[in-house]
Order: C-alpha cells, then sequence, then structure tokens
C-alpha cells in the first residue's frame, strides 16, 4: 500500500509497512478493540450526527524522552471545547470524500496542517478506530491513527483556533504521578493526565486511557485522585 502524500490528489491509504516495533502494541489495539471497549458513547444508529475525523499521531521523540504523541490546545473563545487539549482533527469537509471511505484519513492530515503547520507527507497513517461520538457537540468521530515518519515543526497556525501545540512523551502519559480523575459540575467523571502544563481531559484523554490500556502500556494509577473542573469546562 502507498503511503500518504498531503491531503490532495491521490488516494490516502494506510500502510504498516516500516512502522517501529514499539508501535506494534497500538496496530494490534486498532486491530481487535471494540467501539465499546473505546467509549460507551457510540454514534447515532439513525446516522445524525457529523461526520468528523482526529489524528492521533504517534512521533518516535527524541533518545531521552522516547515516543510522543502531538497534541494541540484549543482556542478559549471557540463555541465549542475551548480551552480544551485535543488531538488535531474537526469535521470533514465536501472535498475530503466518502465518510465512510478515506474521506476520514483526508480529514484528520487537512486538519492537522490547518491547526498545527504539520506536512502531511511526513505522516504515515496505519489505523483506524471504531468511530465514537461526541454528544455535547454532536460529532461522530473517527480516530486515525499515525506515525510522524519524517518529523516536521509545528505550531500555531490560527490563534483563532488553536492556543498551542505540543508533544507529550508517553511515558508522561503512563506515569502514575500525571493521572488523575476529573470531575465535571455535571457529574461526568473520566481519566485525565496532567501534562506539559496541561489537564487533558474529556474525549481525548478518554481515548488515550483506552489506548495505553489495549496496547498494554498502562501502568496502575489511584483512580481516588480526583480534580474538579470549574463550570467554564
Amino acid at each position: 500500500m502507498t503511503r500518504t502524500s498531503g491531503t490532495q490528489g491521490g488516494p490516502v491509504t494506510l500502510s504498516r509497512e516500516g512502522l517501529p516495533s514499539w508501535l506494534d502494541p497500538v496496530v494490534h489495539a486498532a486491530e481487535t478493540v471494540r467501539p465499546t471497549q473505546l467509549s460507551r458513547f457510540l454514534p447515532p444508529e439513525n446516522g445524525t450526527g457529523r461526520q468528523s475525523a482526529v489524528l492521533i499521531l504517534f512521533g518516535d521523540g527524541d533518545g531521552e524522552r522516547g515516543p510522543e504523541l502531538l497534541l494541540m490546545e484549543r482556542a478559549g473563545s471557540l463555541r465549542s471545547h475551548a480551552g480544551q487539549p485535543s488531538f488535531p482533527g474537526g469535521a470533514l469537509d465536501p472535498e475530503d470524500g466518502d465518510p465512510q471511505g478515506d474521506g476520514p484519513l483526508r480529514a484528520a492530515l487537512r486538519e492537522a496542517e490547518e491547526e498545527t503547520g504539520l506536512d502531511p507527507s511526513g505522516v504515515q497513517l496505519f489505523g483506524v478506530l471504531p468511530k465514537l461520538y461526541i454528544p455535547v457537540s454532536g460529532f461522530v468521530v473517527t480516530p486515525v491513527l499515525g506515525w510522524w515518519r519524517v518529523p516536521s515543526p509545528v505550531g500555531v497556525v490560527d490563534p483563532n483556533e488553536t492556543a498551542r501545540v505540543f508533544t507529550v512523551p508517553v511515558a508522561d502519559l503512563t506515569h502514575p504521578d500525571n493521572r488523575v480523575t476529573t470531575v465535571h459540575p455535571s457529574g461526568y467523571q473520566g481519566p485525565a493526565f496532567l501534562v506539559e502544563s496541561a489537564l487533558v481531559w474529556g474525549f481525548t484523554a478518554g481515548v488515550i486511557d483506552r489506548l495505553l490500556h489495549f496496547a498494554g502500556w498502562e501502568r496502575p494509577w489511584d483512580r481516588d485522585r480526583r480534580v474538579p473542573l470549574d463550570w467554564r469546562s
């Protein structure tokens, strides 16, 4: 299968050729995980919901910090999920193509390029997780897995959309000291991560939590350690 060469032109496909061995557990998780193992929020059976995609991009990192994950912090002025750390991503555009085909792959790369300045030609997509649902915004989300085969500079492209772009070592995400349970004023409780001066929670943290678990990377952590979210969240 061919590797991705950007968001325009020929087909955008998945390939596992040449992946580093440390990603093997993630590949296996993507092959075997069921939707209900990722979230209790699944797409409505009647087909409603806005089709979208996120890019879960793993990089080799440097020798000291090890493999890493690319995240961004959404601008505080946005209507939905303002100020939250998240994966790059967003709604599918008509030019992305078939939502049931390679549309989500194109959307994940396109949005990542628009939000972080990422060069999509350096990204090798290798897997797709089951579609999930975010009830508060009505998005049906396809998580797309990628390896940052050729790293490129990233940063804030449009401050109206993105507050900052950063990478987090996988080792920091698995460290018990960085793991907490968030408590939303609505009563919602979920896994969260205190990393890179950010509190990663909600949909993004839920997906990371499940990936770490099913990849066998999870370490025991104190689930009774709680962090309240204020009303603005």
